[in-house]
């Protein structure tokens, strides 16, 4: 029952502080109540003033007091305390109409920063408000695509969707849960979602993330996720968890604030008490002197930390500014390490590459019968050992999520191979594969083979004796493919075949690196498992000039710390989430590619990339300086404008109303700063000067050109 009232006195303080008509319609009474005096006789003012006070001052007396008395009761001394003592104070003294104004300005101001503050999360809620509530379920008895002229579905909320259900989406409407189109065509937006301003055509068999939305057409989606796990849902979830996890600095000022509001309150005591002693001022106040408590509730007012716990604010607003380009932050400390970061590290494969790699050539180059004689070349090698070698890679790859093995049972689609049967697997992480094959017949029957295959130094690395390995790596080196490709080598009992995969740069990768090393100026590496020759190929081709090739997913961890300890700076990794995770985990800073990060790779990472690209980084990085530099910008004026109105308030200079309103216009002032985050970052101050010098220039020349107003003038008699 006492929680229960509680609750409700907590609603009502809530109402009349919030209420913007109330809070206005109160301000204007006081204001009126001040000038009246001056406007009207002694005789009518006097009446109307005091009518005036008595209607506005219980508006916004009431939710004061209540929340005065509910934090009191709870221990807590904090802003709100300090405003109700200095408020009340100032009536019980005499000076209602004072005591009412700074109510009535400390509501209209705590209103303002609720604006600015749900201005910060206003991306994140629009993504809830424009996510449907139901969706449409199809009533399907077969697989087979429905005549849409004749549908039938029912509504189901989106919370109980389940996977492999058939939702009807119907243009302007958004598709509910992550899934891939069944039937039908359509052009889809995820503006909203990524940041990706270029609509998207979809088709038969193409995945859709949760929330996209349907610009024309129908189409019907089969749900792949729930909607606990859909895109949408996570973007939702780890924005507001991230502006829940409060950074180093915001965790400090929260905890200094209470400790600080009580340190006011005694300074605001010893003014009150120890003032008429050393600075003979009088108690209470005169025509010709302020009184003691007077000064000390000004300083009470423009001491109170205010504009240092909104400080803060702008971690909030640049979580919501990077969720609205499709960048997932866990939290505002990643913001704060990605600022202290000067080396930023890349994976290769699938992250500066688009990590589709297609075979190019399948080479047999050691341990096979060439040249000894024509049976057994045509028993052995081309093309039987080819077709041979591709059949058992693929069986091996199979289901794996390596771009190795993707391209290899891609190339092997539609091609007439042996039937391989594999009877064992094993994988080997940053090595390769080991299986025993049955099925195979080439020049020794249909007899259990054991199969490896991986990197060249993985096969080799298997052979008997350093000869043998010296040979196999000779022949790979002079190849008459070339050393530019991405290689593999499967070794069938003895004979050794080589895989060449072309993978390409990225579109825009190189304006990337260029834009980190040149703007960012961050010290950029490449670190990958692939070869050197292929290695090297990418970075030239990108721009960069610092690689560590043929590193295992431990070698990498190890190359992370060492970097880390030895520049003494913080490191930012870069990958695509599959061999990565241990390095993304040991990194300052790791940051992955979602659309193709593991569950772990997910797990371990502070940045989430939602575009299936890595430009978004440098604005992050843009983001994540901006950010530290407007948060110190804003503690710097929280504290500037506590110290230039606490003094002259204690002095006797300012009278109470003015204290307040330099205490909450330095506390918007702050939430202005705050707000600057929302807009696109820049490198330095003086890139800020430049635009803002250009859009001025840009508005003059635009004066400039309008043509002048055209008169009418009166014809001549």
């Amino acid at each position: 029952m006492r929680f229960a009232r509680a609750t409700r006195w907590a609603e009502l303080s809530d109402f009349l502080r919030e209420h913007l008509v109330l809070c206005c319609c109160s301000a204007a009474c006081l204001l009126i109540a001040g000038v009246c005096p001056y406007l009207l006789s002694k005789a009518v003012a006097k009446p109307l003033q005091t009518a005036l006070i008595a209607v506005a001052l219980p508006l916004v007396g009431v939710s004061a007091a209540l929340d005065a008395a509910m934090e009191i009761a709870a221990g807590k001394v904090n802003i709100h305390v300090l405003m109700a003592l200095a408020a009340f104070a100032s009536v019980f003294m005499g000076n209602s109409l004072e005591g009412g104004l700074l109510l009535a300005m400390f509501n209209l101001a705590h209103i303002a920063e609720e604006y600015f503050t749900s201005r910060s999360m206003g991306d994140v809620k629009e993504l809830k408000e424009n996510n449907p509530d139901f969706a449409l379920v199809l009533d399907m008895n077969t697989d087979k695509p429905p005549h849409l002229s004749s549908l039938t579905y029912k509504k189901v909320p989106v919370h109980d969707l389940q996977v492999d259900s058939y939702i009807l989406v119907k243009a302007g409407e958004a598709v509910p849960v992550d899934g891939e189109v069944f039937q039908g065509r359509s052009t889809v937006t995820i503006e909203h979602l990524t940041g990706e301003a270029k609509p998207l055509e979809r088709k038969v068999g193409d995945r859709v993330p949760g929330g996209a939305r349907n610009l024309d057409g129908m189409m019907v989606v089969k749900a792949t996720k729930t909607w606990k796990d859909s895109t949408l849902n996570r973007i939702v979830q780890l924005t507001e968890e991230a502006q829940l996890n409060k950074p180093k600095l915001q965790r400090w000022l929260d905890e200094f604030g209470e400790f600080y509001s009580r340190v006011v309150v005694a300074l605001s005591l010893a003014v009150a008490l120890i003032g008429p002693v050393i600075f003979k001022w009088p108690f209470i106040g005169t025509s010709v002197s302020r009184g003691s408590i007077y000064r000390a509730l000004g300083l009470m007012v423009a001491a109170s930390p205010c504009a240092l716990a909104v400080a803060p604010l702008a971690y909030a607003t640049a979580i919501s500014a990077c969720a609205s380009k499709g960048i997932l932050l866990k939290g505002g400390h990643v913001l704060d390490a990605l600022a202290s970061c000067d080396t930023i590290a890349f994976d290769k494969t699938g992250t500066l590459t688009t990590g589709e790699l297609r075979c190019k050539a399948i080479e047999p180059i050691h341990g096979h019968h060439m040249g000894v004689d024509k049976l057994r070349i045509a028993s052995c090698c081309i093309p039987n050992c080819e077709k041979e070698a591709l059949a058992v890679a693929s069986a091996m790859e199979r289901g794996t999520t390596h771009p190795i093995g993707r391209a290899v049972v891609d190339h092997s689609v539609g091609k007439d191979l042996p039937h391989v049967s594999v009877e064992s697997f094993e994988s080997l992480p940053g090595r390769g594969l080991f299986a025993t094959l049955t099925g195979i017949k080439s020049g020794g029957g249909g007899e259990l083979l054991r199969a490896s295959l991986g990197s060249v130094e993985y096969i080799a690395s298997l052979c008997k004796s350093d000869v043998e390995s010296k040979m196999l790596k000779q022949a790979v080196s002079t190849s008459a493919y070339g050393k530019d490709f991405v290689h593999a080598a499967l070794s069938v009992n003895k004979k050794v075949t080589l895989f060449h995969f072309e993978d390409k740069p990225r579109p825009g990768v190189s304006d990337v690196v260029t834009s980190l090393r040149d703007q960012a100026k961050l010290r950029l590496m490449m670190l990958t498992g692939d070869h050197e020759s292929s290695a090297w190929r990418v970075a030239k081709a990108v721009g960069i000039n610092e690689v560590y090739c043929s590193l295992k997913p431990e070698e990498k961890l190890n190359q992370v710390k060492n970097i880390s300890r030895d520049t003494g700076g913080g490191l930012i990794m870069v990958g695509d989430g599959i061999n990565d995770a241990p390095a993304l985990a040991a990194a300052t800073v790791g940051i992955v590619l979602a659309q193709r990060a593991s569950a772990t790779a997910i797990a371990v990472a502070d940045v989430l990339l939602l575009q299936d690209n890595i430009s978004a980084v440098p604005f992050c990085i843009a983001k994540a300086r901006q950010t530290i530099s407007l948060v110190k910008q804003s503690v710097a004026l929280a504290l500037s404008c506590i110290v230039f109105a606490s003094l002259p308030s204690v002095l006797g200079f300012l009278p109470l109303w003015l204290t307040v309103l330099l205490h909450e216009g330095g506390t918007l002032v702050v939430c202005l700063n705050s707000i600057r985050a929302l807009n696109d970052p820049t490198w330095s101050w003086r890139q800020d000067l430049q635009l803002m010098i250009n859009g001025l220039k840009a508005s003059i020349s635009f004066l400039q050109r309008r043509p002048p107003s055209s008169t009418v003038q009166a014809a001549p008699l």
